[in-house]
C-alpha cells in the first residue's frame, strides 16, 4: 500500500476510492483473472481441493462433482474457452492500436494469479489493469478475484512493485447483454418453427449461499432479497425482454449448480424445479439462457446441456440453450472498451450501461460481498474492509 492510499496496491488514481475513476492511467499491462479448471483425470480431484480449500469437504463428497468432469475426460472446457478469449483480446487490441499485453492466471488451477503476475513482473510492467471473467456482484464473483490478486500480490512479494486495478462489473454493459439479445430472439424463433405455442424464458445464473447473495453489493444500495447479485441479474433480463421486443413473453429467473449443504438456504428456484413445473402452466417450450456465464464451461456444459436438457425431456418440453458471449465479437469488443474507459478516464455519463444499476463501481464500496464465514481479508480495487 503506498503511503497516504486507501485502496491496496492500487494505481494514484484509484488510491483515495472514488466510486469511478475519471483520471486517465497509463496502465502497460493486463491480467485475465480466470476461475481454472482440470485438464485431465489426474487433476479433477486436486482441483476441486483448491475449490473448496478451507471447507473441510472430504473426498468422498467432491467426488459426486467430480464425475461431472470426468465424464468429459476430466477436462473442464473453461481453460480452453480463456485461452480463446486472450487470444481474441489480443487481437481487439492490436487493431485498436492499443499495446498492452495480457497475462492470463487462474484462481484455482494451472496457469495460477501468481504465475501471471510473476511473468508481467519480468517483463517489466508495474501497472496493472485485472479483468474477471465474471460480470456480476457477490463474494464467489467478485470480491473473491479481487482477495486472490491480494494473495497472489503476497505469495510473490510483489505487493510493494506492483499496481493492480480492476475494470468494473460488467453485467449491463452491451458487449455482454448483445451476445444474449441475439440468443434469445434466435432461441425463440427456432422453438416456434418447431411448433411450440407457449414458451418461457429460463435465465439462469449459478446459485450462491442466501446470506452471499444479502451481502453482494453495497448494503446502502437496498437492493432486497438476493442483494446486488440478483437484482443485477433480474435487470439484464429485462433488458434482454425488451430488446427482442417481447416483454409479455413469460420469464423467469432461475438457479444452477448448487453444492451446499441441504440446511443452507441458497438462492432458488433450481432451473430443474422450474423446468418440472411449467407443464401445468401450459408452457410446451423453455429458452435456457446461461445468463450468468461467460463461457460454455462444466456449469452449462453438465448442469444445462445435460441435466436441464433432460429433466425438459422428461417432461415433454421443447427446449433451446443460448449461447453464451463466449468470443462473440460484441463482447470481446466491450471488454476492450472497458479497459479504454480505464485508459482514458471516461466521465461517467460517458460509459454504457444498460440498466438503472451501471455503470458499476470501478473500486468497490467498503464492506461490499463479505464473506460471513471466512470475514474480511485483504483485496485488491477496493477500499477496506
Amino acid at each position: 500500500m503506498a503511503p497516504g492510499a486507501v485502496v491496496p496496491a492500487a494505481t494514484p488514481a484509484a488510491q483515495a476510492g472514488p466510486e469511478h475513476v475519471t483520471e486517465p492511467v497509463a496502465y502497460d499491462a493486463i491480467v485475465l483473472a480466470g476461475f481454472g479448471g482440470p485438464e485431465g483425470q489426474d487433476d479433477v480431484l486436486p482441483f476441486l481441493r483448491n475449490v473448496t480449500a478451507g471447507r473441510g469437504i472430504p473426498d468422498e463428497r467432491l467426488e459426486e462433482v467430480a464425475h461431472h468432469y470426468r465424464a468429459f475426460g476430466g477436462v473442464s472446457p473453461i481453460n480452453s474457452h480463456n485461452r480463446q478469449l486472450k487470444a481474441a483480446l489480443e487481437t481487439e487490441l492490436a487493431g485498436r492500436g492499443i499495446d498492452l499485453p495480457i497475462y492470463w492466471g487462474n484462481r484455482n488451477w494451472d496457469p495460477y494469479l501468481n504465475d501471471a503476475l510473476r511473468e508481467a513482473d519480468a517483463a517489466g510492467h508495474r501497472s496493472l489493469l485485472a479483468i474477471p471473467t465474471s460480470a456480476y456482484s457477490s463474494y464467489s464473483s467478485c470480491r473473491q478475484y479481487r482477495e486472490d490478486l491480494a494473495d497472489a500480490l503476497e505469495d510473490t512479494g510483489l505487493g510493494g512493485v506492483l499496481e493492480v486495478d480492476k475494470v468494473r462489473q460488467y453485467f449491463d454493459h452491451p458487449g455482454f447483454v448483445a451476445p444474449f439479445v441475439d440468443g434469445v430472439a434466435a432461441g425463440l424463433a427456432t422453438l416456434r418453427e418447431h411448433g411450440a405455442s407457449a414458451i418461457e424464458v429460463l435465465f439462469a445464473t449459478h446459485s450462491i449461499p442466501m446470506g452471499d447473495a444479502q451481502r453482494s453489493g453495497p448494503a446502502e444500495l437496498g437492493l432486497g432479497d438476493g442483494g446486488a447479485y440478483a437484482a443485477q441479474h433480474r435487470a439484464v433480463a429485462e433488458v434482454v425482454m425488451e430488446a427482442i421486443g417481447e416483454p409479455e413473453t413469460p420469464w423467469q429467473l432461475v438457479y444452477q449448480s448448487r453444492s451446499g449443504p441441504p440446511s443452507q438456504p441458497w438462492l432458488e428456484p433450481d432451473v430443474n424445479d422450474a423446468i418440472a413445473e411449467l407443464p401445468a402452466k401450459g408452457v410446451d417450450g423453455v429458452v435456457i439462457v446461461p445468463l450468468g456465464f461467460l463461457s460454455d464451461h462444466m456449469e452449462v456444459a453438465w448442469d444445462l446441456d445435460t441435466e436441464a436438457m433432460e429433466t425438459a425431456g422428461e417432461h415433454g418440453i421443447a427446449a433451446a440453450r443460448v449461447p453464451t458471449p463466449g468470443i462473440h465479437p460484441k463482447f470481446v469488443a466491450g471488454l476492450v472498451d472497458l479497459v479504454v474507459e480505464r485508459l482514458e478516464g471516461t466521465a461517467v455519463a460517458d460509459r454504457p450501461a444498460l440498466t438503472a444499476l451501471g455503470p458499476w463501481y470501478d473500486v468497490c464500496r467498503p464492506g461490499c460481498c463479505e464473506n460471513a464465514r471466512r470475514g474480511f481479508r485483504p483485496a485488491v480495487a477496493g477500499l477496506a474492509p
